[in-house]
């Protein structure tokens, strides 16, 4: 733990989010409301413009008694030029700019931090899947070492980094990030929080409770209710949060937050000193096994954060954003928000999904939610304690919220699906996956497409997958264990699949598609053809994942072997496929054995798109540094 005097006043960034010629985004948590200013260098030697960081171009929300929110969002004008290093920084009153504070976010030779605004998005980084615990490195620590290699090129760096889900896993926390986790709640004074519905009457009970470490026992579970406890293998009975590794599922909004700082800088390290709980000697091995990693974890993060600082970063949720299984089936739904606890940590986990990620991918969209946000997170630090009427009305104009996708103009156009809160839920099978979108969500998105020429789409869940895969998903689907298997891909909805082949085969749609998906814990890449139609558009299916997570190696061979078998370009079982009018052509990974289509390995995805928005290059920057390049077989 640092003493006062050596510690930054910022914990956490900042973070580049949207940018565009007109617009600059910036998030970052400091310990106490800022003052200074945000000057910028265009490729001259002295700051070419300079910002106050005080309203309208910078918001403070206070998240605990030493820990402030700042969304910082400024209109350039002139707007700001494109294909030019642009420096910038933060000089703060006191301790000065980021060399001072931050010296971590600066490469070799940098004297602050810069970014390029790409006329042709050419080069785009894209991962998802970020566990701490996981064993592998970080694939972000790997991205970082893709800018070292020339931190001052133009061309090098990537126009954007694309984060496609599972960005934070609140549900399944290691035993030593949770203690990391309460002592920064205690750390920085973040306000406790009563709990409705449950075994433990609000957050200061939670910690002291001797099942704080064993939480499935605390997380609502209904016998009455299939739905909320679902018997699969085993015997074994699962609560409404059906993650396997649900024993420390995050419940209280500080928890979440605090988890959000720890994953995303070094700083917050440093003001704390985890003490492992009393645990018993199944719990206590456990431990001791996440302890090394969560610290290889730690030593990475001030790589990931360099190239946050860097790069500008979009985001969107998946399912560990928030809850495993999120929304995945009606029945799925009717029991988690049916139940006053569960739905309270749904919804504590979309208020720090909206302070941490919604918010900078479009302020314009989440602007009416800040307002009700700040009153009670402004009110909680007063009061030190969330005013439980003001948050029950948060969690619900939360859950009704509907525009948590975005686009990014440019070329070529970037849209961003929600895959999450506009399902299209089965009628007459309420325990069936659900599509990941609705009719109405599906139209919007193809009024997106009308009159681009190529477009970049970010699913979370790839909407082309493996075939045999999602087969066994759709067996477990008509057995009534949808949840088993996480049984949701774009063809598991008749009607979902149906409306998007459906868009990819409109005429006045794109040429080009290319598809950025995460997800599944391995990579692949397919090109995907409409049928007996020449001249049509190529859609491509490139999937990375995750950036520290993997697949069992095992389990992935021999599906990868099967599915080579039973669903080559011949077999009779394509056309029992919701995508039989398409032909999928796959690639293959250079480092593979004979056959191989699916790649295992955490890491980050890189690709490279020539003039007409199709890939040249398509890459995985593995964390072993031994990297991949898929091609076309």
């Amino acid at each position: 733990m640092c003493s006062p005097a050596d510690r930054s006043p910022v914990l956490a960034g900042p973070l580049l989010r949207r940018l565009e010629a007109g617009r600059l985004v910036l998030w970052l948590v400091a310990e106490r409301p800022l003052s200074g200013q945000l000057a910028l260098w265009e490729g001259t030697e002295a700051a070419t413009r300079r910002w106050p960081l005080e309203e309208p171009h910078c918001q403070v929300i206070p998240l605990g008694e030493q820990a402030h929110l700042h969304l910082i969002d400024l209109a350039p004008e002139p707007p700001l030029p494109e294909d030019t290093l642009i420096g910038y920084d933060l000089r703060l009153d006191g301790p000065g700019g980021v060399a001072d504070w931050a010296p971590h976010l600066l490469y070799p030779g940098q004297t602050r931090p810069a970014f390029v605004l790409q006329r042709h998005r050419r080069q785009l980084f894209y991962g998802s899947c970020r566990k701490p615990h996981h064993p592998q490195r970080d694939g972000l620590a790997r991205a970082d070492r893709h800018l070292a290699a020339d931190p001052a090129s133009v061309s090098r760096r990537p126009a954007l980094l694309l984060l496609t889900g599972d960005q934070v896993y609140v549900d399944d926390v290691a035993g030593p990030m949770l203690s990391a986790v309460q002592a920064l709640v205690r750390a920085l004074g973040l306000p406790d929080e009563d709990l409705s519905g449950a075994r433990v009457t609000d957050s200061a009970d939670l910690f002291d409770h001797p099942d704080n470490h064993n939480r499935e026992r605390l997380l609502p579970a209904l016998e009455s209710n299939e739905a909320l406890r679902e018997r699969f293998f085993g015997g074994v009975e699962k609560p409404v949060f059906t993650s396997d590794h649900a024993h420390r599922h995050l419940i209280t909004l500080s928890e979440m937050v605090a988890l959000y700082l720890l994953v995303w800088s070094p700083e917050p390290w440093r003001r704390i000193r985890p003490v492992r709980p009393a645990l018993d000697d199944e719990q206590a091995e456990e431990y001791d096994r996440q302890q090394p990693i969560i610290d290889a974890f730690v030593a990475d993060l001030p790589a990931a954060a360099r190239v946050m600082a860097q790069l500008p970063t979009l985001m969107i949720f998946d399912d560990h954003d928030i809850t495993d299984d999120w929304n995945l089936t009606a029945a799925w739904e009717r029991s988690a928000y049916g139940h006053p606890f569960s739905r309270q940590i749904i919804g504590n986990a979309l208020i720090a999904y909206l302070l941490c990620q919604g918010w900078g991918n479009d302020p314009d969209a989440v602007a009416a939610l800040l307002p009700d946000t700040r009153a009670l997170l402004a009110d909680a630090r007063a009061r030190g304690r969330l005013d439980d009427p003001r948050h029950t009305e948060l969690i619900a104009r939360l859950l009704a919220f509907q525009h948590w996708h975005y686009e990014l103009p440019g070329t070529p156009k970037l849209v961003v699906l929600d895959t999450r809160t506009r399902r299209w839920r089965s009628e007459r099978h309420a325990g069936r996956p659900s599509g990941l979108m609705d009719w109405e969500a599906l139209s919007e998105f193809q009024q997106a497409l009308l009159g681009e020429t190529s477009v970049v789409i970010v699913s979370a869940a790839p909407i082309f997958g493996v075939k045999l895969i999602e087969t066994v998903q759709k067996l477990f689907t008509l057995a009534g264990k949808p949840l088993t298997v996480d049984a949701e891909n774009w063809m598991a909805h008749r009607g979902a699949a149906r409306v998007m082949l459906n868009i990819f085969r409109h005429s006045r749609t794109p040429g080009n598609y290319v598809i950025l998906s995460g997800d599944v814990h391995y990579s692949f890449v397919y090109r995907v053809r409409i049928r007996q139609r020449d001249g049509g558009p190529s859609v491509w299916q490139l999937t990375d994942s995750g950036l520290k997570n993997t697949f069992p190696h095992r389990l992935l061979t021999l599906f990868d072997r099967l599915n080579r078998w039973l669903y080559s370009p011949r077999s009779p079982l394509n056309w029992f496929t919701q995508r039989r009018p398409m032909a999928v052509d796959p690639f293959a990974p250079d480092r593979r054995d004979a056959g191989e289509r699916l790649w295992n390995g955490a890491g980050i995805g890189l690709v490279t798109l020539d003039d007409q928005g199709r890939p040249e290059r398509i890459q995985h920057l593995s964390v072993d540094g031994k990297d991949v390049d898929f091609h076309p077989l």
